[in-house]
């Protein structure tokens, strides 16, 4: 990895200090929300973690049952762990499995227990979340020797690679291809559509569209390909998913049992573009990150897709509003600086004077004000038309601002953007292009130094003067309300709408659920 120091802007401090005060005001009231809630998710993460996996003869999840049951009977305010370790403790089933099966045909019942049938049932609740709680530790462990002993990618940034053709068994080789050819994190992005369930499918998949459905199996089967190049590199290679959606605890906690080492998890992203509840989506989100800040699992947060449907140039203070308030979430979550994988894009017009100039001054303003945060650098999509030789140059240029400005994580741009689904020569060819800046341009960190008062420092500092009269709009206005109007992508979610908000409840008093008791005492590791 490199140690050349990264360039900085010259940035007022009392005006980042400002900043971040008032990203964690205005965070704060969404905390206290996430911490006030539940959802079936987070409550079907719980059992997920104590060992029931599965799913009927329709493919409906064991936990899915399992919940809804217990739902159904006495509600989840005050979470299934009391209702259903009471039921083990009862007789009415000797394990998870065995309950959640005879849930699903109304064999069995639930209640709330009290006094000492309340305590036992705790207790054990406790006793079975600890047993995944320490398997997500021995992953993190595993992962940790395994770079000592295999060595690690030699340089930054890393270098990033979608690989998903909604089969499994396809994505395997062309993932172990991508890696020899000098692909770092290799990214297996879901089937359409998949953040929009409210289950986890089950097993190895073999017909996703557009994407790979995330699964346990299949998280099993390309960590254990990727292990194996791997071996055969004398690197470690690492693996992403989508933590995000109707799912996103379950699929964050099987990512940590799985050992996954980064997931998609932006607090906003499915709220804006998935149209998902905004307080579904904030509770999830907290429970999440407190399984990746366990598990040593680093967040790739989305800010690249409101430029997709807003201005770069316009929206760029939305960009680094966004950031400062992930920052604040996933510390408060308990992630660290180094987890922090903040992304931001090259998405301005290619036909706007000085374009490659602002994006630069944009790519320093990140770097400079999250300079311990492995940030995740996107590559053009909205502007590439078809024209691959077009693409292919403005996929150079973005790899230029990568190494200019000492991005973490960069994801590779493909030529073929908006025409095809690419192919393994398209990969092959955008990672030469990856390969050849990178090398040729690399040191460039060491020597670009942009003048004070020059172009990009001045457009760098009306940024961040925006983002902060942004934020003391949010501070007055709410969060929520700001997501309702827009602010974000030109996205309006209002709070009181959106896919999954029938499966949140208002926590009641007693709510026990013991795996975000476990995470919240281990998140001073």
């Amino acid at each position: 990895m490199s140690s050349r120091q990264n360039p900085v802007l010259e940035l007022d401090p009392q005006v980042v200090r400002t900043a971040r005060r008032l990203a964690k005001k205005a965070g704060a009231p969404v905390v206290k929300l996430a911490r006030t809630h539940t959802t079936v998710s987070v409550e079907r993460a719980l059992l997920r973690m104590s060992g029931l996996s599965g799913a009927d003869a329709e493919r409906v999840p064991w936990v899915n049952h399992l919940v809804d049951a217990v739902r159904a009977d006495v509600g989840i305010e005050h979470g299934v762990a009391l209702p259903v370790w009471d039921a083990l403790l009862r007789g009415d089933a000797p394990d998870l499995l065995t309950l959640a099966q005879k849930a699903s045909s109304g064999a069995v019942s639930f209640r709330l227990p009290e006094g000492r049938d309340a305590q036992r049932a705790g207790t054990a609740a406790r006793k079975a979340a600890g047993s995944g709680v320490r398997t997500i530790d021995r992953r993190r462990v595993e992962r940790d020797r395994l770079i000592s002993r295999l060595g690690d990618a030699p340089r930054r940034p890393w270098i990033y690679l979608i690989v998903a053709t909604g089969d499994i068994y396809e994505d395997i080789p062309q993932a172990q291809a991508a890696a020899r050819e000098g692909a770092d994190v290799i990214a297996v992005i879901r089937s359409t559509g998949q953040s929009l369930l409210d289950y986890v499918p089950e097993g190895a998949t073999r017909e996703g569209y557009a994407g790979t459905y995330a699964t346990q199996e299949n998280f099993r089967l390309m960590r254990a390909a990727l292990d194996d190049v791997g071996k055969e590199l004398g690197r470690y290679v690492r693996l992403t998913n989508y933590a995000s959606g109707l799912c996103m605890p379950e699929i964050a906690t099987l990512a940590g049992l799985e050992r996954l080492d980064m997931m998609l998890n932006d607090s906003m992203y499915g709220i804006l573009f998935r149209d998902i509840n905004p307080i579904r989506t904030f509770v999830d989100q907290r429970f999440s990150r407190q399984v990746h800040a366990r598990a040593g699992i680093i967040i790739n947060t989305g800010e690249d897709n409101y430029l997709t449907t807003a201005d770069a140039v316009e929206a760029a203070h939305t960009v680094t509003v966004s950031q400062l308030m992930n920052e604040f979430f996933a510390k408060e979550a308990g992630l660290q600086d180094w987890q922090l994988g903040l992304g931001h894009a090259f998405e301005i017009n290619p036909e706007v004077p000085e374009s490659f100039r602002l994006e630069l001054a944009h790519a320093l303003l990140a770097r400079t004000l999250f300079p311990q945060a492995p940030l995740k650098w996107m590559p053009p999509t909205k502007h590439m038309t078809g024209d691959v030789f077009r693409g292919y140059l403005l996929d150079g240029f973005f790899n230029l601002v990568g190494a200019m400005t000492g991005q973490g994580i960069l994801l590779v741009g493909m030529m073929t953007e908006a025409v095809v689904t690419p192919f393994l020569s398209d990969r092959d060819l955008a990672l030469q292009n990856v390969r050849y800046v990178m090398e040729a341009a690399g040191g460039l960190t060491e020597d670009f130094h942009p003048p004070r008062d020059g172009f990009i420092q001045t457009r760098a500092r009306q940024v961040l003067s925006e983002a902060v009269e942004l934020l003391d709009r949010i501070v007055d206005d709410t969060m929520l309300e700001a997501i309702a109007d827009g602010t974000f992508g030109l996205m309006k979610r209002p709070a009181d709408a959106g896919k999954g908000l029938e499966g949140v409840a208002k926590r009641a008093p007693g709510y026990l659920n013991p795996a975000i008791d476990l995470l919240e005492e281990g998140a001073t590791r």
